[in-house]
């Protein structure tokens, strides 16, 4: 069993994975303030309350797009198991062919999702996460990294609204009754939550376009599961994708 953790701007997420099965996915929040300790003691909360022994631990490997946390993950999974971690990064093999202008700058975290869209869903791709930002990333059916884009995230977008406004209200992140609202309230919900979903959809026909043929399309990320059940297009939402992706290379530079 690996442990794998994905260090995000807002959410750090974390899993186990037995062979290709996650045991379990938990976010906690990204804090800049915390010491090795205290993540030492976030970790073996999760592994007590999931009832995993530190010796049923194998291996563990990191993803992150939040550099000055790094150190600070990777000395408290030293400190928890007597190994370093694996980070993902030049010099790790992903089996990913990327065409991108500077294939280094790319995060971690789309690599790692890429990774699982091919093995798990082929390829062509089109896969979607939805965290602090929303970023698109789209593999074509000769299973190269194209490109992709990034969208302000949804509750970024939000934030920004009822922070540069003086009468909008903070609301709950949930679709109203009706597209059209009829309060102040519901008119934000369906802004937010509709229109993040008929952005979703715009951006998805449009790589079609560019493609020249269309893709299957997958989702992840905290906010995905607010979002896709919203969008005309069928979209795939899988919670454990990056997971998934994490434990694949992992494997692919064990073996």
């Amino acid at each position: 069993m690996i442990l794998a953790i994905d260090i995000g701007n807002t959410n750090i997420v974390i899993g186990c994975i037995d062979e290709e099965k996650v045991c379990f996915v938990e976010r906690v929040s990204t804090n800049h303030a915390k010491t090795e300790l205290e993540y030492v003691v976030e970790f073996k909360t999760l592994f007590d309350l999931y009832h995993i022994e530190l010796e049923q631990i194998t291996g563990s490997i990191i993803s992150s797009v939040v550099p000055p946390l790094n150190n600070i993950i990777r000395a408290s999974l030293e400190k928890l198991f007597h190994q370093p971690p694996m980070v993902v990064g030049p010099g790790l093999k992903t089996g990913l062919n990327i065409l991108m202008d500077n294939p280094a700058q790319l995060g971690a975290d789309l690599v790692v999702n890429a990774v699982a869209g091919l093995q798990y869903y082929g390829a062509p791709i089109i896969m979607i996460d939805m965290g602090t930002a929303t970023t698109i990333s789209v593999v074509d059916e000769k299973k190269n990294y194209v490109g992709g884009m990034i969208l302000p995230g949804v509750k970024v977008s939000l934030d920004s609204l009822v922070n540069r406004t003086s009468q909008l209200p903070r609301i709950s992140l949930e679709a109203p009754r009706k597209v059209i609202g009829r309060n102040t309230i519901d008119c934000m919900k369906s802004g937010i939550v509709m229109g993040q979903a008929a952005c979703l959809d715009g951006m998805i026909e449009r790589i079609y376009e560019e493609l020249g043929y269309e893709a299957p399309v997958v989702a992840t990320g905290g906010l995905a599961a607010s979002i896709v059940p919203y969008c005309k297009k069928k979209i795939v939402c899988d919670n454990e994708l990056t997971l998934k992706g994490l434990g694949l290379i992992y494997h692919k530079n064990v073996e």
